[in-house]
């Protein structure tokens, strides 16, 4: 889980309800500094939040961006859903389909002509759930960002721990699985709040998640088809997905690659300052290229190979740009 470096909110930034068409989510809301350039949407991973982001935020605010992190339904501060079936990875997309509806609706940026879109990142399981959303409507994206996050479901040792974790949770309850996982816990403001945040996830989520983590089929080739660009970002290593599975997507996308020094499975919270660098370069160089129409972006994703396949299941050109930031 992402620990993020510190929880004060700066200045510019915000704590409040997104009222979507899906309902409310809770978002920590930083308004850019000057002329608002576009609209930024962060999805938070598995066991993580919003806060997981608090570090980029004030960031890309004083470059001229919204930047809007969110709660999923049942994390952290944002209601669960009426059933498991909104867990699911296709409910999920719709979620941020109905967010990021909501916030362009609003948009400044969007208004004046300044941007036609929305860029999206999604870290770790927030990346699939973004790739998901993009699959299911790209018109409304002007960029995504797979930060830390796969193909398709993670490596074997994560596979594992998932899998009896999901098991141990309803047995031992939350309160006793987080001891055993913490046996040295901190005092400090961010340790408490990691203990606060996990007590407050939804049971029903972290176990329906976790399953959707083992089990989540490669959609690559649909993500490449849609024709939105993508920057697939991590850091030096990491545990859910080798780096050279990450190196390899990359290439099947034609996108852009950032490996940030310093950093392993969470860049955003363990190295923000050239994280949130990494990101203004790749969207001020899709802001300079010339903008798809709504209607093209749709005919790309219906023409996408395995346009029907199911949310969930069982697992399954061109060299990147790459770039090492420091």
């Amino acid at each position: 889980m992402s620990r993020p470096p510190f929880l004060d909110r700066p200045p510019q930034v915000t704590d409040r309800s997104l009222t979507t068409r899906r309902g409310a989510f809770a978002v920590l809301d930083a308004e850019p500094t000057g002329t608002c350039r576009g609209t930024v949407l962060l999805v938070p991973g598995f066991t993580g939040s919003k806060e997981d982001f608090i570090a980029l935020l004030a960031p890309l605010a004083e470059a001229g961006y919204r930047a809007v992190a969110v709660d999923g339904r049942g994390q952290y501060e944002s209601h669960p859903p009426r059933d498991r079936q909104g867990y699911r990875i296709g409910a999920l997309a719709q979620d941020v389909l109905a967010q990021s509806a909501a916030l362009l609706a609003a948009s400044p940026a969007v208004a004046s002509g300044a941007s036609p879109g929305l860029h999206l990142v999604g870290h770790s399981l927030g990346g699939l759930i973004s790739r998901g959303a993009v699959l299911r409507d790209a018109a409304p994206f002007r960029s995504l960002t797979l930060l830390s996050s796969g193909p398709a479901r993670v490596a074997r040792l994560p596979r594992w721990r998932t899998r009896a974790f999901g098991a141990a949770l309803p047995l031992l309850g939350p309160e006793r699985v987080w001891r055993a996982l913490h046996r040295r816990e901190g005092t400090d403001p961010v340790s408490v709040f990691m203990r606060r945040r996990w007590l407050t996830n939804h049971g029903g989520q972290l176990r329906a998640l976790g399953r959707q983590l083992r089990y989540e089929p490669d959609r690559v080739d649909r993500l490449a088809a849609t024709g939105v660009p993508v920057h697939v970002v991590s850091g030096e290593q990491d545990h859910a997905w080798p780096l050279p599975l990450m190196d390899e997507m990359a290439v099947r996308l034609g996108a852009r690659r950032t490996v940030v020094e310093g950093a392993a499975h969470s860049p955003n919270a363990e190295r923000p300052v050239p994280t949130a660098a990494a990101f203004l370069a790749f969207w001020r160089e899709v802001e300079a290229s010339p903008v798809a129409t709504p209607a093209t972006v749709r005919a790309r994703a219906a023409e996408a190979p395995d346009a029907g396949a199911p949310d969930a299941g069982a697992p399954d050109a061109g060299a990147p740009a790459t770039d090492a930031v420091e």
